[in-house]
C-alpha cells in the first residue's frame, strides 16, 4: 500500500484536475466509450510511471483483429487493472465485484467504463451478468474478467479458475483470450516503493472451434495451464 500512497503524492498537484474530466466523462450520453477509454489510456501510464512501475508488455499481435471478445487473466491484486488500462489500446468493460461500487474514484470508473458490477453471492444476480455480458459481447464489446474470483495472494501461483466465468465466452461463441500477469502484486501489495517492472503476457486466443463441445470447467483448467506455464517461462 506504500506504493499508492507514493503515487498520490507525486501525482497531488494533477488530481484535482484528473478527477474533475473523470467526473465529466461520466456523462455517457455526452461521451462515447472510446473517447472515455482513450482518457484513462491516457492518464494510466502516467500514474504508473510516477510510481516507479514498468509495465513490460507482450503479445498485442495475439489480440483477435475483431472486437467482441473476453481476456481471461489471472488476478494478482489491485495493480492488475491499471497494467491493462496502459497497455490494451482499445476501450474493454471490466466485471467488478459489488463490495467497491461505491470505493470513490472506483465508482466513477465503473460508470465510466460501463463495468458490470456482480454480486457472487446472489445467483440470480450473477446470472444477469453473465447473460448481460453475453449480449455485449456479441455487440462487439471487449470484457476482462478475473476467473479466479478473487487475487490470488500467492503470488506467481494461480488459484482455481472458476468454470462458470466462461459461460459468457461459450454462450456469446468469442474468442477466449488467456492473459498471464507476473509480478504485478509486488506493486501494491508488498510494502515497497522499488522501481518494478510488472508483465503482460496476451497469449493466443481460444477461438470457438477450438473449445466448442468443452465443458466449462474443462476450459477453466486449460486456460489456467496455460498462463501458469507462461508464469513460469518469465517470472523472474
Amino acid at each position: 500500500m506504500k506504493r499508492i500512497a507514493f503515487m498520490v503524492l507525486r501525482c497531488l498537484f494533477n488530481l484535482p484536475y484528473w478527477f474533475f474530466r473523470i467526473f465529466q466523462l461520466c456523462n455517457i450520453e455526452k461521451y462515447n466509450a472510446a473517447t472515455r477509454y482513450a482518457y484513462l489510456h491516457k492518464l494510466v501510464p502516467i500514474v504508473n510511471r510516477r510510481g516507479r512501475v514498468t509495465i513490460e508488455c507482450h503479445g498485442l499481435e495475439n489480440l483477435p483483429a475483431e472486437n467482441g471478445y473476453i481476456m481471461f487473466p489471472n488476478h494478482q491484486g489491485l495493480f492488475d487493472a491499471l497494467a491493462f488500462l496502459e497497455t490494451h489500446e482499445r476501450p474493454f468493460v471490466t466485471v467488478m465485484k459489488k463490495e467497491v461500487k461505491d470505493t470513490i474514484l472506483l465508482k466513477q470508473i465503473i460508470q465510466l467504463l460501463q463495468a458490470e458490477v456482480i454480486d457472487r453471492d446472489d445467483v440470480r444476480q450473477s446470472m444477469q451478468v453473465i447473460m448481460n455480458m453475453t449480449r455485449r459481447v456479441k455487440e462487439g464489446e471487449n470484457f476482462v474478467i478475473f476467473a479466479e474470483g478473487t487475487r490470488s495472494r500467492k503470488g506467481n501461483t494461480l488459484l482455481e479458475f472458476k468454470g462458470g466465468s466462461f459461460k459468457s465466452a461459450m454462450n456469446a461463441k468469442c474468442p477466449i483470450v488467456p492473459v498471464a500477469l507476473v509480478d504485478s502484486f509486488k506493486a501494491f501489495d508488498t510494502n515497497s516503493i522499488k522501481k518494478l517492472t510488472v508483465q503482460l503476457h496476451y497469449m493466443k486466443p481460444l477461438y470457438y472451434e477450438e473449445y466448442q463441445g468443452m465443458k466449462s470447467t474443462e476450459i477453466a483448467e486449460l486456460v489456467s495451464s496455460r498462463i501458469q506455464q507462461t508464469i513460469n517461462e518469465f517470472a523472474r
